[in-house]
């Protein structure tokens, strides 16, 4: 049976960011990665449908310590993943990453003070033994999506496509297709489709806001064709790391003022037939829910095309040959995409076992954003879900690692967040967006009070005060090697 210190459990971006970051302020702990697919790249990988790419720039959602040195800021899932690959291969993390290794479960013992964990390699039982588990497989079920109920569906005589499962197959050049969501999918597909389907429909229950960045910023290129390659990294990525918060601190600060200014943007991209106040006026405020970005305004580009529209409207019923909505609008479609949102869950969906007894997640509080109540030695990777992910998940692995160095300066074998005034009835949920797979999902994820440490992802520059002066005993208990077997 393997054991080493540390396991991480997912090889995206936030897996080999955490064994980075290991093996560079932890160079004497053994650490392994378990990936239950056959490559690496996570999301990158695993999505197939038309135009996937990222809606973050690539200077602040790539890793803090490589270079993204592609022109284009908003890139394609491939190049992500190259990208990822490249990444792992140089900093000799690749040797460290087990393929085909399917977490099953994971089970801690106090008298060992070690965890282990079970996993199907490639149909093959296995366990591993770790001293501390890093959870970095994202906050999605990658086997199964959010369960919508659309009226009527089984009547659908045509072809169903779920983005998360895009049949590689699938030819939609010439047909109508209809596609229902409004967020990042949705954003990200409609211009795709577009240059083959004979026509696409846009289909939202409410509004999104979208705006449109350039696909290469002028100035981040100014700075990489003048400076060396480490310096101007540094510089764009505090260059876009300052106009990225200052943007979200208007919004938050200042919701009126910003709702005006981004619906302008749109109503400035948007052909004149579409009305701006029906289709691209949300009923919440900026950054209650994720913005919507695309490169260059493809998405409005799309729009200005005679084969394609956007509805705003709810489903009355799916009919053998389209949908007909509440307002007796009826859309021929041959192909119905449901771009409607993923299952959120955490630690993978695997329920963690504390000697003996399964901890309902749903139930605990969250940690600084990092751990959960009553499970010890265990780091679950989350980002930002409204800004760029990677700067939340390297906040949370660098606490993860100050937690070690801790438990290593006073003797601990583990720690563990209790939280002795808990009132669930008062708590909130750990994601307070209004999207409606995070709402959904209120019951699979951890609650805050809102007030330290019982707090989730917040932002990067309060995460990075907490880390360099927060405590690291407040809400936690420590196991000392003296009395493990106590």
């Amino acid at each position: 049976m393997e054991q080493c210190d540390f396991i991480i459990i997912g090889a995206g971006l936030s897996g080999i960011n955490a064994a980075y970051r290991l093996k560079t302020q932890l160079p004497d702990c053994s650490y392994t990665i378990l990936e239950a697919r056959h490559e690496i790249g996570g999301t990158w990988s695993f999505f197939k449908f038309p135009g996937i790419r990222s809606d973050s720039d690539l200077t602040l959602f790539g890793f803090p310590w490589r270079p993204w040195l592609h022109d284009a800021d908003m890139a394609g899932a491939h190049l992500i993943k190259e990208y990822i690959e490249d990444a792992a291969r140089a900093e000799g993390i690749d040797k460290k990453i087990q393929l085909k290794h399917q977490v099953t479960g994971i089970s801690w013992s106090s008298a060992e003070q070690l965890w282990t964990v079970a996993v199907s390699a490639d149909g093959i039982a296995k366990e591993f033994k770790a001293r501390f588990l890093i959870a970095s497989s994202g906050y999605y079920n990658y086997a199964s999506p959010l369960k919508t109920v659309i009226p009527g569906i089984e009547n659908f005589k045509g072809t169903v496509a779920h983005p998360q499962f895009w049949p590689e197959d699938l030819d939609y050049a010439n047909k109508k297709v209809i596609i229902i969501g409004s967020g990042a999918t949705a954003i990200t597909m409609v211009p795709a489709m577009v240059k083959k389907a004979g026509h696409v429909t846009m289909l939202q229950r409410s509004p999104s806001y979208v705006l449109s960045l350039p696909l290469s910023d002028p100035a981040g290129k100014w700075i990489r064709n003048i400076f060396p390659e480490r310096i101007a990294h540094s510089l764009n990525w505090w260059r876009c790391f300052i106009v990225e918060h200052l943007f979200v601190f208007f919004c938050v600060t200042f919701p009126n003022l910003a709702r005006k200014f981004i619906v302008n943007e749109m109503k400035k991209e948007l052909p004149p037939d579409i009305d701006a106040d029906v289709h691209f006026n949300p009923k919440y405020d900026p950054f209650d829910q994720r913005l919507g970005l695309c490169p260059d305004g493809d998405f409005f580009k799309a729009l200005r095309r005679d084969n394609c529209d956007i509805v705003t409207d709810h489903i009355e019923t799916v009919t053998a040959d389209g949908i007909l909505t509440r307002s007796g609008k009826k859309l021929d479609a041959d192909i119905i995409v449901t771009a409607t949102g993923l299952h959120v869950h955490l630690l993978g969906g695997i329920t963690p076992i504390v000697d003996g007894r399964p901890v309902d997640v749903g139930s605990c509080y969250s940690w600084r954003g990092t751990m959960v109540t009553g499970v010890p030695n265990a780091g679950a990777i989350m980002g930002y879900t409204v800004t760029s992910w990677t700067l939340g998940a390297d906040s949370c692995i660098k606490l993860v690692i100050k937690l070690w160095k801790h438990m290593q300066k006073i003797g601990a074998t583990s720690v563990m967040p209790v939280n002795a005034q808990s009132d669930l009835a008062s708590s909130r949920p750990v994601v307070e967006h209004s999207s409606t797979y995070f709402v959904m999902a209120q019951g699979r994820l951890p609650r805050i009070t809102g007030t330290s440490p019982w707090y989730g992802r917040t932002n990067t520059i309060y995460d990075h005060i907490k880390l360099w002066f927060g405590s690291v005993t407040k809400g936690l208990e420590y196991t000392y090697a003296s009395k493990k077997n106590d």
